[in-house]
């Protein structure tokens, strides 16, 4: 089972994890909603699409755009919308 974890704190977990590029993109319902908030940036894949990012907070810090995700991907990318992956110091394991 994949884990995403900061801060010791773990953010999401499954055995449902989609791997492309090598970055596990985690299903939305593995989230622990109460880490995550919205976030304004968004950037553009070619294939992909528009990403959208989430800043991750626990305990009081804040990791800004620590997790993006597709709401409308493009076709090739049909299989990770809505799924979550992670960056900037958040830790994958299995």
């Amino acid at each position: 089972m994949a884990k995403a974890v900061w801060q010791g704190v773990v953010l999401a977990e499954s055995d449902k994890t989609v791997e492309v590029e090598g970055n596990q993109y985690f299903p939305p319902e593995s989230l622990k909603k109460e880490f995550f908030q919205g976030n304004a940036s968004t950037t553009v894949c070619p294939w992909k699409g528009t990403a959208n990012y989430y800043d991750v907070v626990v305990n009081g810090k804040t990791n800004e755009g620590a997790a993006w995700f597709y709401k409308t991907p493009k076709d090739a990318a049909a299989q990770i919308k809505d799924h979550v992956a992670f960056w900037k110091g958040v830790e994958i394991t299995s």
